[in-house]
C-alpha cells in the first residue's frame, strides 16, 4: 500500500469530546487543522449564548463554514475565465486602434 492510501487512526477533540477518525496518512495534518477550526467555530457559537445544544451548535458551525467556503469559491476565477477576459480586453484594444487608423 502506498503512503497516500494507508489509513491511520487520528484523535481529535471537539468541544472537549474525543473522536477517533480513520484518515489517509498524508491527509492527517489537514484533518487536524480542520478539526481545530471546527472546534474554534463551535466554541465561539457556544460562548455567544445564542445557540443551545451541541447538535444545534454543530449545525450552525457547519453552516457558517460552508458559507465561508462558498464565498471563497465564488471569489476564485478559473484560468479559463481569466483567459477569456484577457482576450476580450485585447480585442477591445485592437478594435480601438483600428478605428483610429
Amino acid at each position: 500500500m502506498s503512503k497516500s492510501t494507508k489509513l491511520q487512526p487520528v484523535s481529535i477533540k471537539i468541544l472537549g469530546k474525543d473522536y477517533r477518525i480513520a484518515c489517509l496518512e498524508d491527509e492527517q495534518e489537514t484533518l487536524l487543522r480542520s478539526a481545530h477550526e471546527l472546534d474554534e467555530q463551535m466554541r465561539e457559537i457556544r460562548d455567544s449564548g445564542t445557540v443551545i445544544g451541541v447538535d444545534r451548535i454543530a449545525v450552525m458551525a457547519a453552516l457558517n463554514l460552508t458559507h465561508e467556503l462558498r464565498q471563497a469559491q465564488g471569489k476564485v476565477s478559473s484560468p479559463k475565465d481569466d483567459i477569456f477576459n484577457q482576450l476580450a480586453n485585447l480585442r477591445h484594444k485592437i478594435e480601438n486602434v483600428l478605428e483610429n487608423i
